[in-house]
């Protein structure tokens, strides 16, 4: 019986050894080696050998990139106006012995350096350009952590700003400001519209007044040389007319007509006279037709033949 309690002590006890002798490395991780509490070297990803209870594993580090939640913090604006913010840090570890022996908790102390960073940035800017400015205050946080953080053998990839907060008070202030922005600009953009809408009414009134001016101005000439024909249509009928009457008057038994025509003419028109007036003024002579005709020929001079004399 002590014989088995012996086997089943040294088998252990090889199993202990084995234990601490062999180590394996997953990938992306690395393991510091302490050789009587000295470091010795750095294991990194793969099988490996140590003396057994002499080299024992002192830290172990991952070598992937980390990000880190930064704990929301008030920080104090240029124009004094208290905000919270939170962000987040993206880091990776570039050298495990640094990271081991250059700090105690290289996390804690990247952190708190990211808050101090963070108030320092903010309180250089107003409230507005906070929210203008996330770019350029991650880009001056990852700067200065990453100087502070490159003796512990961190590199710090990059910052983001999670969340602005600022009051209720400043919000429902700057609601109104961007509500009057709104308001102002959909008055302008009203404006300019009404604006365009005159200037084009304006052009189409000018351009209305042209064409119709040119219209009158073609119907003028349209009607003037209307007129124009018709007066010369007229004339050349009038003209054509007395040709006839006089070569009419010139052919045998034209005299007696013309004499005949002006005697009807002139009973004619004393009896509309005496139809429209009360009062009126007769000839002497009236009824003698004789005389009537001897008007006629006093107005067109006649030869000896009958004819008129053109003379």
């Amino acid at each position: 019986m002590p014989a088995v309690i012996a086997l089943v002590f040294i088998l252990g006890l090889i199993i202990i050894v084995l234990f601490k002798t062999v180590k394996i490395v997953p990938n992306q991780w690395a393991f510091v080696i302490e050789r009587l509490g000295k470091y010795t070297k750095t294991l990194t990803a793969g099988f490996h050998i140590l003396l057994p209870l002499i080299d024992k594993v002192g830290y172990k580090h991952t070598l992937k990139e980390l990000a880190i939640d930064v704990p929301p913090q008030i920080c104090i604006t240029k124009d004094n106006i208290a905000v919270e913010i939170d962000g987040v840090l993206f880091l990776k570890i570039v050298d495990p012995v640094k990271a081991s022996y250059g700090i105690t908790n290289y996390r804690f102390a990247i952190t708190q350096l990211a808050q101090t960073t963070m108030r320092s940035e903010i309180g250089k800017i107003s409230l507005d350009m906070t929210f203008e400015s996330r770019d350029t205050i991650n880009a001056e946080i990852v700067q200065a952590i990453d100087e502070a953080s490159d003796p512990w053998g961190i590199k710090v990839t990059r910052y983001e700003i999670k969340n602005i907060d600022p009051p209720e008070t400043i919000i429902d202030a700057m609601e109104k400001q961007m509500r009057a922005e709104r308001e102002k600009r959909a008055a302008v953009a009203i404006s300019e519209g009404d604006k365009l809408a005159k200037i084009n009414r304006s052009e189409g009134y000018k351009q209305e007044a042209i064409k119709r001016s040119e219209g009158e101005r073609l119907k003028r000439e349209n009607e003037a040389k209307g007129e124009a024909t018709a007066i010369l249509e007229v004339a050349n009928a009038t003209a054509e007319g007395l040709r006839k009457i006089g070569a009419a008057i010139n052919a045998p038994g034209g005299n007696e007509a013309v004499q005949l025509k002006i005697a009807e003419d002139w009973i004619s028109t004393f009896a509309k006279l005496a139809k429209e007036n009360n009062t009126m003024i007769v000839p002497a002579n009236l009824s003698d037709l004789a005389s009537i005709t001897a008007i006629a020929k006093n107005a067109f001079k006649f030869d000896e033949k009958g004819k008129i004399d053109k003379e």
